[in-house]
């Protein structure tokens, strides 16, 4: 079953008009056309070069923005009806870059309650999915302590339990790692497969880092407001030179494959791990 499933989707920022518009047309399109299916359980990332649509289209999952026209529709609901909004977003859940812009109490598990409060939960349960969610990502913890005092992962962390409090069946991440050291971001990535894997939540990570694309089941590719490209990892990444005329990376070990097979080396270029190129190369001596 499809939790996310759009056609035809189009979606123009509206901008000034002659006076200040910086040369753009008054209605440059951010999207076009772009069809996807989601199913539930799934993880999903989503890549591009800035610019190439990517959070546009990710703001359309939980209805922050509604297509110019085309359709989403959200476990069924389409997000065009306004009577449903609260609806979207319980469905689908957003995390964002910036973890500070989300954090709203001064004691981190007041912070998780903020949203069930709001959706009217009755005062147990809300204690219940604030100490289930806080647990779900590591961070029971530190459910006393200010959120300023944490560290930059551990926010990002404290903001996804707000969403899971709210029990989404999708939660949407919008660079979620973007702002963060390498401890952090593996902190977050942890906490994200671990919610996939074990609570069956679906995910979707908009993101520039291909290591982690590669953890997700699909990959989709956007330029210019387009789906170009989509497979699993393995059947993205090994068109290598196609991604670097999108401007785009591949995983570290990808490239090394493409290299030594360029090279004249016996070795496929949908590698995607180190374990992989170990094994292949200890084949070749």
């Amino acid at each position: 079953m499809n939790i996310i499933s759009a056609r035809n989707v189009v979606y123009s920022y509206k901008t000034r008009g002659d006076s200040g518009n910086d040369g753009q047309p008054e209605n440059d399109a951010a999207l076009c056309g772009v069809n996807i299916d989601i199913k539930q359980g799934e993880h999903v990332a989503i890549i591009g070069h800035n610019g190439s649509g990517k959070s546009t289209l990710a703001k359309h999952f939980n209805a922050l923005l509604i297509p110019s026209s085309g359709t989403v529709l959200v476990d069924g609901i389409d997000t065009r009806d306004g009577r449903m909004l609260w609806n979207v977003r319980q469905i689908a859940g957003m995390v964002f870059q910036n973890p500070d812009n989300q954090l709203v109490a001064s004691v981190v598990e007041e912070d998780v309650a903020f949203g069930p409060e709001n959706l009217g939960v009755p005062p147990e349960e809300i204690r219940k999915r604030v100490d289930e969610a806080l647990k779900a990502v590591g961070m029971w913890e530190h459910a006393k302590k200010a959120p300023h005092l944490l560290s930059g992962g551990q926010k990002q962390r404290v903001a996804i339990a707000g969403i899971i409090a709210m029990r989404p069946k999708c939660i949407i991440l919008d660079e979620p790692t973007a702002m963060l050291d390498p401890v952090g971001r593996q902190e977050v990535m942890k906490t994200v497969k671990k919610l996939n894997k074990e609570e069956g939540i679906t995910v979707i990570n908009i993101t520039h880092f291909m290591d982690e694309a590669v953890a997700s089941d699909r990959v989709f590719v956007m330029d210019h407001g387009k789906i170009v490209m989509h497979g699993t990892p393995r059947e993205v990444f090994k068109n290598v030179e196609e991604l670097k005329k999108l401007g785009l990376d591949v995983p570290q070990v990808t490239e090394l494959a493409y290299l030594l097979k360029k090279e004249g080396y016996e070795i496929p270029v949908d590698v995607l791990s180190v374990e992989e190129m170990v094994e292949l190369i200890c084949r070749l001596r």
